[in-house]
């Protein structure tokens, strides 16, 4: 595994678009060689160049061992819409060591809109505020790529979850089934969230949430403290965590596999990744469920 999968390594890495790259060029190298010619992600074979061939799929090491220029073939892929959904409510501004759950969201999201801009997907952003929804429609090029990167460093998580009025933004120009990803803490109030995804399954999207989680928050682990607060609401409560910890584990642990019930019976894909776990199974994760709206 790629040392750059490593949050702590893409933290260290603040430009968004470059984190996203290291990352991917990282991931890549583990990935499989397939047997399938064509112009997609993953190397097959080589050919001679032919007057009219995407120079960008040139091997220059091939040309420098053996003078000649070589097209790198690979597996066909049928592009799609992918839209990336951040949760940006207050809840994400929790922190476990030197970030936050935004922060890996920002990352995991960029990540994946690299990746799916590799594959020749169209991508789309939106983040759930609590005055809204910033919106940008799926599009493949560059430099829609480059704005979205821009756009996921400028989230600044407040308020709380966002109100149903706003979810008119996310039907928007939606005309196949596309491949919706949601990275979120799934903090709610009375499940606005499990509602949003009853309202999105019912344009059939293939639908994937990652439940982002911190270690302190599944370990009920906080050092030096016995106050604690709710991001979103500012209530705070007084507990002793030693007393309090076991009881509170199997609480969340219940939680967490009633959770996977729900989306499991919408077939609704989900993970819980922590914001101290690599990247390469997310990514992993995205292309599997991607490949199910391949034609």
């Amino acid at each position: 595994m790629s040392k750059l999968l490593d949050p702590k390594v893409l933290m260290a890495i603040k430009d968004l678009s470059l984190s996203a790259k290291m990352t991917i060029d990282g991931f890549m190298n583990g990935i499989n060689k397939s047997t399938v010619k064509g112009p997609g992600l993953e190397f097959s074979q080589y050919r001679s160049y032919q007057p009219g061939d995407d120079l960008r799929s040139l091997d220059w090491k091939m040309f420098a061992r053996s003078d000649r220029y070589y097209i790198r073939e690979s597996e066909v892929e049928t592009n799609i819409a992918v839209r990336i959904l951040i949760d940006a409510s207050a809840s994400m501004n929790h922190s476990d060591g030197d970030f936050t759950k935004i922060d890996y969201a920002k990352y995991l999201g960029a990540s994946l809109a690299y990746l799916a801009n590799l594959q020749g997907d169209a991508i789309g952003l939106y983040v759930l505020k609590n005055s809204g929804i910033f919106s940008m429609t799926p599009k493949q090029d560059y430099q829609h790529l480059a704005r979205l990167f821009y756009q996921l460093e400028q989230i600044n998580p407040n308020g709380a979850f966002t109100k149903p009025i706003h979810y008119k933004e996310l039907f928007a120009g939606a005309q196949k089934r596309e491949l919706l990803i949601f990275i979120t803490d799934l903090y709610q109030k009375e499940d606005e969230i499990i509602k949003l995804l009853d309202t999105l399954n019912t344009l059939r999207h293939e639908i994937v949430v990652f439940h982002v989680l911190s270690r302190n928050e599944l370990n009920l682990d906080f050092k030096g403290y016995s106050t604690f607060e709710d991001l979103e609401t500012g209530e705070t409560i007084q507990i002793d965590q030693t007393k309090a910890r076991t009881n509170y584990q199997n609480k969340f642990n219940a939680y967490l596999e009633e959770t996977r019930i729900k989306l499991l019976d919408r077939r609704i894909f989900y993970r819980t990744i922590t914001t101290d776990e690599p990247l390469d199974q997310a990514l992993r994760d995205f292309l599997k469920q991607r490949s199910k709206l391949r034609i």
